[in-house]
């Protein structure tokens, strides 16, 4: 659809980590919207962990409510490895091509390859990456940029004011953006610097017509149709195992959210969105099942926050996913007897007597399938187990794109 010529518009969203599901309203109505979410590292041990420590055992998450579930498989087209990393999931998700891990937005050859998001700038609509990782950080970067290595994050930042020129860019990663010896706003930690090759990529950003806003109350404010935030050195969210790691971004993920969504809304043909928590996937790297839990709380308001969005704009593709599990993540029956070091808790199941232990199996990515839910137009195809690539099929079926 390119017009307001139907009589009602859909919308579609995707979230990673989560089920995946999407409905028809008709099948003569396309997508106008695209909003994809992912939860970082999120399978379905994280989401049964959310959805008993923040809603009981018979409770329901936000993400829980869509239409469609599915099961996604993750696997890249690595030749050395059988489980994928961020780089090669999010390009699968973004292109419709599976790649070697390390990979962004190129075939296993290097290749650049055609985004959702560059069709969706090809085709007139606005376009946006938000994150509480580095906005360069392989997910988003998979959506908009073509580098060989994940790694590469000022050349994915050159690319993205350069070539790509999303309308809305928020997240982490300042240190990328800003050269040697000036660091910007957010005070470097131990082992952090500015490290940009190009010069400060944030006042050429503000010179090809982007506004800079640097904390919560200057997004708050602006009311510009192009926005750069940057709100940390590189993620938003402090790891590390219980007692250590931290979630606590300057900037909520949900703020984020409801900004691009006003802004993005404005543009009457359309608009595809890119929406990631990156804590549950990091937290679940540190075993630590408190941050997970901090993590999704705030994935879940941001999922509300974009399903009041599409009951007002039922033009709109939903999808919620993971690109990936992270952590090996079990429940298991609390047993004040078992000392076994790898487990986590106990929990308390809101509502009931009940109380459970996370069980974790490593501090790495595994090859588990992830749950999709989704809703809106073209979403009945993510029902049943699909590759990663069909999610990429689906949204481009769904939006004409």
């Amino acid at each position: 659809m390119r017009g307001r010529g139907l009589a009602a518009a859909t919308v579609l969203v995707v979230l990673c980590g989560g089920s995946a599901a999407v409905a028809d309203t008709t099948a003569a109505r396309s997508a106008r919207n695209i909003i994809y979410i992912q939860g970082d590292g999120l399978g379905l041990g994280q989401r049964d962990l959310l959805r008993l420590a923040l809603k009981g055992k018979n409770g329901r998450l936000a993400m829980d409510g869509l239409a469609v579930t599915g099961l996604v498989r993750t696997s890249s087209a690595d030749p050395d490895e059988i489980v994928t990393d961020s780089a090669a999931a999010a390009t699968a998700l973004a292109t419709g091509h599976k790649t070697r891990n390390g990979a962004v937005g190129v075939d296993s050859h290097g290749r650049p390859l055609e985004t959702i998001l560059e069709r969706a700038k090809r085709a007139g609509k606005s376009t946006g990456l938000v994150t509480t990782a580095q906005v360069t950080g392989a997910s988003p970067a998979a959506f908009a940029a073509h580098v060989p290595s994940r790694d590469s994050q000022s050349d994915i930042a050159k690319q993205y004011i350069e070539n790509s020129r999303p309308d809305v860019l928020l997240g982490g990663g300042e240190d990328w953006w800003y050269p040697k010896g000036n660091p910007g706003l957010w005070p470097d930690k131990p082992g952090e610097e500015s490290r940009s090759p190009y010069g400060n990529l944030v006042e050429r950003a503000q010179r090809t017509g982007y506004t800079y806003v640097r904390d919560g109350d200057e997004l708050r404010n602006t009311r510009a149709n192009r926005i750069l935030g940057l709100f940390a050195n590189e993620d938003m969210v402090d790891y590390g195992p219980d007692g250590v790691g931290k979630y606590a971004p300057r900037v909520p993920l949900q703020q984020m959210a409801r900004k691009a969504l006003d802004t993005l809304s404005q543009n009457p043909r359309g608009f595809f969105l890119f929406l990631e928590e990156e804590g549950t996937d990091g937290m679940s790297h540190e075993n630590n099942a408190h941050g997970v839990i901090d993590a999704g709380r705030a994935l879940d308001a941001t999922v509300a926050e974009v399903m009041r969005f599409v009951r007002a704009h039922p033009d709109t593709l939903v999808i919620i996913g993971g690109d990936h599990e992270t952590g090996g993540l079990a429940i298991e029956n609390y047993d004040a007897s078992d000392t076994d070091p790898d487990q986590d808790g106990p929990f308390d199941v809101p509502g009931s007597k009940l109380r459970f232990t996370v069980d974790w199996t490593t501090h790495d990515h595994t090859g588990s399938d992830t749950p999709v839910t989704a809703e809106g137009p073209g979403s009945t195809r993510l029902g049943g187990t699909i590759e990663n690539t069909d999610v990429h099929r689906v949204m481009r079926a769904a939006s004409g794109l």
